[in-house]
């Protein structure tokens, strides 16, 4: 099996397997990925879904504007969002297609208005600033790409630049109740279309303008706790870009305190343990909804308040944990919807929450407690024929519209983080020794993997079977390891270290430089390599899904 899958592996013609290009720009996109190296091979019907997105994903890739092309959002969103594309969705295609993922941040800024505010939408026809639209910080986004593809100061200084002035912009215009945080002036400022939360608001600002709230509601505007825990995370990024652009990051710091206060005071229900908007009287909109996880994916708390996040809400079967993760509305919500046929976030799983996810968990080193997630999404995504905008969270089967390229990239994320050789922009390569499992009537979904990647001018190739994974280093075999750990190393492959992505506690030993190197390692505990032996780093144990 080994031989045969290396066989397969280095046989992939992306080319034939992209299909038909379709429009000048693709040939050179399509060979930015074969420069990356990335190619996936599995006997299981993954690794169809796997290239059918590769060539949807170039459907998705369009000059606007200009001959550079840009990241669209897909299927019947013609542009490129600011809430997903120009941020989440960009910094996966970043490990990918970075050209893209630099032209797609640089379009907002270049289509600033002259009062700071960004658009939130890119299109064929320019760009869009009827509302606001935030959910992933852009700056978090930028910096990750910056630091995946080293420093580049012209680059991040552009985008410091516009992201300042839209921060601004939002502090003079979003903040009319003088509380700190950040208000939402319609159901499009947060991308929450048919959202119980928004029951009663009217879709768009007022006037279509977006310094303007509807003077006649009875309830807003409201303070929303995910923008408000945006623009912290966003500030604490900032903080960063501007110390690596050798400014002072402290204004931001504080700035960024005074977001975190405000989100805390306002819209944190000590009772109920979660985050809710604040209406105009001051009273909680308690709609549960998916605005839990995007302001876990803002970084906002410790691990251990992470950790009651999930067992009461996220890991919670009456709450979000639904068999094909996460509800866009708690399911023991009477107002919960499951119906995914339509564009809404009152109860169908999004494949952007699919996206924004890992982020959160990887953020208080939660990796097993991913794998949950990840292992029925795959077994979804193996029957996929057309890259849904959101699942049926019961059955897994495809909602609303197609050649969604969040649906598109979170397969091509899924497969690398759970299976694959992803790079992080910490510098480090993670080599994930998993397989996607059989949950779904026990059709098998991938039961054996191979994954290359190129980096730094070395090829990598990961092996994941049955009796262990190896990592092949240009041809030749590096380092060999028992199934259920994440193998760390530097571009280099240099090994740093050995994470526990099991539930179950994997001892073993990891041949290395000729050497086997004895190890026994829990779920989520890292170890790291001092000299020739392992030595624990972190160890906190798993959070169990809750009823």
């Amino acid at each position: 099996m080994r031989e045969q899958l290396l066989k397969r592996l280095r046989s992939i013609d992306m080319v034939q397997k992209a299909g038909p290009l379709k429009k000048e720009s693709d040939a050179a996109v399509l060979a930015e990925w074969e420069r990356s190296g990335v190619r996936f091979v599995s006997p299981g019907p993954l690794e169809n879904v796997y290239y059918h997105a590769i060539g949807k994903l170039l459907d998705c890739i369009v000059p606007t504007g200009g001959s550079q092309p840009i990241l669209h959002e897909g299927g019947v969103y013609l542009g490129c969002w600011l809430e997903s594309t120009g941020t989440i969705n960009a910094e996966l295609l970043a490990r990918f297609i970075p050209s893209v993922s630099e032209s797609t941040y640089r379009a907002f800024a270049a289509h600033q208005r002259e009062d700071g505010l960004l658009p939130y939408k890119v299109t064929a026809d320019g760009p869009v600033f009827r509302q606001i639209q935030m959910v992933t910080p852009l700056a978090r986004s930028v910096w990750n790409y910056d630091a995946l593809h080293d420093r580049n100061d012209d680059f991040l200084r552009t985008m410091y630049s516009a992201m300042s002035r839209h921060d601004q912009w939002l502090a003079e215009n979003r903040n009319t109740r003088g509380t700190g945080g950040v208000e939402a002036f319609c159901t499009f400022d947060t991308g929450h279309d048919l959202s119980p939360r928004f029951w009663h608001v009217p879709d768009t600002p007022h006037l279509g303008d977006p310094a303007r709230c509807y003077p006649d509601s009875p309830i807003l505007p409201f303070i929303a706790p995910d923008l408000t825990a945006n623009v912290y995370c966003q500030r604490t990024y900032l903080a960063r870009i501007a110390e690596a652009l050798g400014e002072n990051g402290e204004e931001w710091r504080v700035k960024a305190e005074k977001s975190l206060q405000s989100l805390f005071t306002q819209c944190f229900d000590t009772e109920d343990y979660f985050f809710y908007d604040l209406d105009r009287h001051d009273r909680f909109v308690r709609a549960q909804s998916d605005v839990l996880l995007r302001v876990m994916a803002c970084e906002v708390g410790d691990r251990a308040f992470f950790d009651t996040m999930l067992q009461q809400y996220l890991l919670n079967t009456r709450k979000f944990f639904a068999k094909y993760p996460f509800t866009s509305m708690a399911m023991d919500d009477p107002r919960f919807d499951p119906f995914s046929s339509y564009n809404s976030w009152s109860g169908p799983s999004n494949f952007l929450s699919l996206i924004r996810a890992p982020h959160a968990f990887e953020h208080h080193s939660r990796h097993v407690e991913l794998t949950w997630v990840m292992f029925p999404i795959l077994a979804a995504m193996a029957k996929m024929k057309r890259f849904a905008q959101c699942l049926s969270p019961w059955t897994g089967e495809e909602g609303f519209t197609e050649v969604y390229s969040p649906a598109i990239l979170c397969v091509l994320d899924y497969v690398e983080r759970l299976c694959g050789i992803m790079p992080t922009p910490d510098g480090e390569l993670w080599f994930t020794g998993l397989v996607p499992y059989a949950f779904d009537h026990g059709e098998e979904v991938a039961p054996y993997t191979a994954y290359a990647r190129s980096v730094d001018g070395t090829m990598y190739e990961l092996i994941n079977l049955a009796e262990g994974s190896e990592i092949v280093r240009d041809g030749e075999s590096y380092v060999r390891f028992p199934a259920g750990v994440r193998i760390i190393t530097d571009h280099s492959g240099r090994l740093k270290g050995v994470l526990g992505m099991s539930t179950r506690t994997v001892k073993g030993s990891i041949w290395y430089q000729g050497a086997e190197l004895e190890f026994s390692v829990n779920g989520n505990e890292l170890l790291v390599l001092q000299g020739r032996a392992f030595q624990r780093k972190r160890d906190i144990g798993l959070i169990y899904p809750t009823y």
